[in-house]
């Protein structure tokens, strides 16, 4: 058992389904206290699990969480929340360009800067912000995903050498193609099928892959990992 030392509080946006809710579960059960956002009224998060609602593109609706984030002390924060606009780029209205950077990369970037400062007073903190392979390579049809995932990467970067010297880790998780409502959305079984072929393990990874990487680039394990952007893909990057 986890002494009351090592329990943190967690703050895992999107996490009512898909890899955010696998992170936010495992968290759980790691012993740490769990804070999730989704932008339904309702969710079926555990009863351990503390749910707020939020619209990251409702500027009324942010405002009211970051008031609610303030009062809180946040230990790990993991900016999973994203979405996704596919398209090709002369016929993605600016609108929706707008609100991809606004979920993906806005988001992240404030509530960062929302939980920092009680980090540094802790001298201890873990951010990880989920990316995607899309932040690491890219395809047609993706500019505003890749420009959001490729962004935050930067900004882990810039985050971490301004924080690290505070005992504060902040990295990316950038996941492959993994067994999702959202993935088979996007791909279709056809598009499944071809993202199969093309990953050299030959299959789609789970959200608990990804959420034992987040568990541990957030625990008390984790003394020296910072700064990275670590793909979890089957090694679909590197071939």
């Amino acid at each position: 058992m986890m002494n009351d030392k090592s329990i943190k509080t967690a703050l895992v946006t999107g996490g009512t389904r898909g890899i955010g809710k696998a992170i936010a579960e495992k968290l759980c059960d790691d012993g740490h206290d769990v804070i999730v956002t989704g932008t339904s009224k309702s969710n079926d998060c555990s009863e351990n699990i503390t749910y707020r609602q939020v619209n990251f593109l409702d500027d009324k609706s942010f405002l009211s969480f970051e008031r609610f984030i303030e009062k809180e002390h946040i230990d790990i924060l993991v900016n999973n929340a994203g979405i996704n606009k596919i398209g090709e780029i002369s016929e993605i209205p600016l609108e929706e360009f707008d609100d991809v950077v606004k979920v993906n990369l806005r988001a992240p970037f404030r509530l960062t800067q929302l939980v920092i400062p009680k980090m540094k007073k802790e001298n201890w903190g873990r951010i990880v912000n989920i990316s995607s392979v899309f932040g690491k390579v890219s395809k047609e049809h993706r500019a505003p995903y890749s420009a959001t995932k490729f962004g935050i990467d930067g900004m882990t970067v810039a985050i971490s050498a301004e924080v690290s010297r505070y005992g504060i880790l902040v990295n990316s998780v950038a996941p492959g193609f993994i067994e999702t409502d959202m993935t088979r959305t996007i791909l279709g079984e056809s598009g499944i099928s071809e993202m199969k072929a093309k990953v050299p393990m030959a299959r789609l990874g789970s959200p608990e892959e990804v959420s034992k990487l987040v568990s541990w680039l957030v625990s008390e394990e984790n003394t020296y990992v910072t700064s990275q952007n670590i793909a979890i893909d089957g090694g679909f990057t590197r071939v």
